[in-house]
């Protein structure tokens, strides 16, 4: 599913228009990047929490040359579903 996608679902369900549901969905979008870039949580009762982690810095391989290759550490996110979200995929 698309942004676009999402966007005319939630106009659809929430009797909204287009134009009104897009601006829900970036301002959500826009609150959660915030909450993350200052290290919150984000946790939706039901849907799940996105969390930051660490990611250390590891070796790789170049895959054009074979060579080693040092990747940088650097910051995450992660999600993980909450309950109901879990059962109501899995059933």
């Amino acid at each position: 599913m698309s942004k676009t996608d999402l966007v005319e679902k939630i106009a659809a369900q929430a009797n909204l228009t287009k134009a009104d549901a897009e601006r829900a969905v970036n301002a959500f979008i826009s609150a959660v990047t915030a909450s993350l870039k200052d290290g919150q949580d984000v946790t939706l009762v039901g849907f799940g929490t996105f969390t930051t982690g660490d990611r250390a810095e590891r070796q790789g391989r170049n895959p054009q040359t074979g060579k080693t290759i040092t990747i940088a550490a650097k910051k995450v996110v992660k999600f993980r579903p909450g309950k109901a979200l879990k059962d109501s995929v899995g059933a």
